[in-house]
């Protein structure tokens, strides 16, 4: 009986250290992730949503053009993850789960774009990551966040929360591109928000050591 409680508290302390280390890991990639997304305000970009065919996996459109939610790839792209291949692997198995009836009219995918269309990445977010709640507290919107919008006439807008804060609103801002170039602006409620998440990455593969590969520099 002895023997079982000591085993009970050491397979408790166990489970306590891995989440604690997941948790970790997790402050650690946002930590990242944000760093990258500030970065990305040093780049001179043009607002251009035009179609583009690119390689995969590891695409992306000529680095001084882009769109908001270009921002966002290359910022989760600078930190490892490449959401080009990821939202493509996903929509390749679960197609019927991504929208369909918007503009492009799709009845297949495209790595060229389906990472790059604002419906598709909250989608991917909701299945891949967390879906976390939409509220009008600044203090539910943390760093590394990504929120996205309706600009209105159902336009969709996407960006993600760094850790900078305004100092006039006192709450964080947000880095994202509406047309002119990566900016941080005070905007969270600038918008109806329709979607609130948080994406890690990809779960590391079983059987190896959780360790995320360090990102590339950004172009």
């Amino acid at each position: 009986m002895a023997i079982s409680a000591v085993l009970l508290l050491a397979s408790q302390a166990s489970t306590a250290q891995i989440k604690s280390g997941d948790l970790a890991a997790r402050r650690a990639f946002l930590t990242k992730l944000v760093a990258a997304a500030v970065e990305r305000t040093h780049h001179t970009v043009r607002y251009d949503p035009a179609y583009v065919r690119i390689p995969y996996p590891g695409g992306d459109v000529p680095a001084d053009t882009g769109v908001c939610t270009d921002e966002v790839i290359r910022a989760y792209r600078a930190v490892g993850v490449d959401l080009q291949k990821e939202v493509h692997e996903d929509m390749e198995r679960n197609f019927s789960a991504y929208p369909r009836k918007w503009q492009w009219l799709s009845s297949h995918t495209d790595t060229n774009i389906d990472h790059r269309r604002v419906p598709n990445l909250t989608v991917f977010f909701s299945r891949k990551g967390e879906t976390l709640a939409t509220t009008n507290r600044e203090e539910d919107y943390r760093p590394g966040d990504l929120v996205a919008w309706d600009l209105g006439g159902n336009v969709p807008h996407i960006g993600i929360v760094v850790d900078q804060k305004s100092r006039v609103s006192g709450r964080y801002m947000i880095e994202h591109n509406i047309g002119r170039g990566p900016q941080i602006e005070d905007v969270l409620f600038h918008w109806k928000i329709t979607g609130h998440y948080r994406y890690c990455g990809p779960p590391a593969p079983q059987g190896t050591e959780k360790r995320r590969p360090e990102g590339s520099p950004l172009r």
